[in-house]
């Protein structure tokens, strides 16, 4: 179903040999990075940036333009690190862009890199990503053999080298602080901020750290400018959003949508509706580190920063997982904090012990074994993590856990009254 998406940052998926740079550059690539080059200095594509309002698509919303000019006047060497170790469960936009269009990719960092004055950029690319490494690859060394990336680019006297590093399965790297300590050879475990990396970052160095998607945006922003950008979205989440849709609906994907459109045009419309028609209990809206939220209340929500966060989540990466009614809630919990258990880095305690603790309860209730103080256990565990661990890992671990509580607590309750499941019958 592409009729009902706006197809910008998704045009060259499905095009025959879209990652070679031929077909790249037949279709307008690498345009909008000689136009930065040649029109613009580089604190004129900031300020472009910065007025586009394009909001980091890694999770977290912040906006890029505003994070650019974090960086300290004067202070060099500088780096610019792109995000692409995509580890939260049910995300996977990113792979899609790096495997079918490295070349935007690429671009996107090139652009950024001048922007922030940055001369060594770095992939730090999710280590089970294979394919996404031989095509970033390939076209790093494709762009470099065309004068896209190298020495005075273009003949501009601008320098830019561009390296891939991957990851070793951890989870937690994905946090930008745990990212450079691992990037550096350490283990990889998260820093105390601040300082923010844009001031103290890579070796210590002014570093701006910028999600797959969000850098794949910047050359449309750049070419286009930033009223053409604001054409789509609302006020405080403008441009167009990727959304990562699996679970139980007919057609799971990745689609591209302006930010702002309803959740029920994503789910019935373009995602085919239901699987089997079997109604749906619940829908976790950016990842599986957002809270969960009754598939009622989710459908009559906006896919936008705001709209999601006053309906009870948050937009997140922009993975939608829906769930149906044939779907343990006790189940699927326990499956989701096994996980945060396992990708915990140990470093401190909240996190460390009550992830922990959270599986042994679930696990517990999970197998016939659960008591009626146990769910109150698990909030007051939710509790002693949130807001009190190194990172945001506690918090992710924190929010299917406490949510399914909140909205489906009889699940709980007939679990551990009954021995059973309540879908099971």
């Amino acid at each position: 179903m592409t009729g009902m998406q706006t197809k910008v940052l998704l045009r060259n998926i499905g095009v025959p040999n879209s990652h070679e740079i031929e077909t790249y550059l037949s279709r307008g690539g690498y345009q909008a990075l000689q136009k930065a080059l040649r029109e613009h200095q580089p604190a004129e594509v900031v300020r472009i940036v910065a007025d586009s309002g394009l909001r980091g698509r890694g999770g977290a919303g912040f906006p890029t333009g505003r994070k650019w000019m974090f960086l300290p006047k004067g202070v060099y060497p500088r780096y610019l690190i792109c995000n692409a170790d995509e580890g939260e469960p049910g995300t996977f936009k990113d792979r899609v862009l790096m495997e079918h269009d490295p070349h935007g990719v690429i671009e996107g960092i090139a652009i950024a890199s001048y922007a922030c004055e940055v001369h060594q950029a770095f992939i730090y690319l999710r280590g089970e990503y294979e394919l996404s490494y031989h095509r970033l690859r390939d076209a790093i060394v494709q762009a470099s053999e065309r004068g896209f990336l190298g020495k005075n680019i273009l003949g501009t006297g601008y320098d830019l080298d561009v390296h891939i590093v991957r990851g070793a399965g951890s989870y937690v790297c994905g946090e930008e602080t745990a990212l450079l300590s691992s990037l550096e050879g350490k283990r990889g475990h998260p820093k105390l901020k601040p300082p923010f990396p844009a001031t103290e970052g890579l070796y210590r160095k002014p570093t701006i750290v910028n999600n797959v998607e969000t850098l794949f945006n910047v050359p449309f922003i750049v070419e286009h400018g930033a009223e053409w950008y604001r054409q789509w979205g609302t006020e405080r989440s403008p441009g167009l959003k990727l959304f990562c849709v699996s679970g139980h609906v007919e057609r799971p994907g990745t689609y591209e949508l302006p930010m702002g459109t309803p959740m029920r045009t994503l789910i019935d419309d373009l995602c085919g509706g239901p699987r089997d028609g079997i109604p749906l209990k619940a829908i976790i809206p950016g990842g599986s580190s957002t809270p969960m939220m009754p598939a009622e209340v989710a459908l009559q929500t906006n896919l936008d920063y705001e709209s999601i966060f006053e309906a009870g989540s948050l937009l997140g990466a922009g993975a939608v997982i829906v769930i149906n009614e044939k779907t343990c809630i006790v189940r699927t919990t326990h499956r989701l904090a096994g996980f945060y258990r396992h990708e915990s880095c140990g470093k401190c305690i909240p996190c460390r012990e009550g992830t922990d603790w959270m599986y042994k309860i679930l696990h517990r209730i999970e197998h016939g074994q659960g008591r009626t103080e146990d769910l109150d256990l698990l909030l007051d565990i939710c509790d002693n993590i949130a807001e009190k661990s190194f990172c945001p890992l506690g918090d992710a671990a924190v929010g299917p856990v406490r949510s399914s509580l909140t909205h489906f607590r009889e699940e709980y309750e007939f679990h551990v009254s009954e021995k059973r499941c309540l879908v099971d019958g």
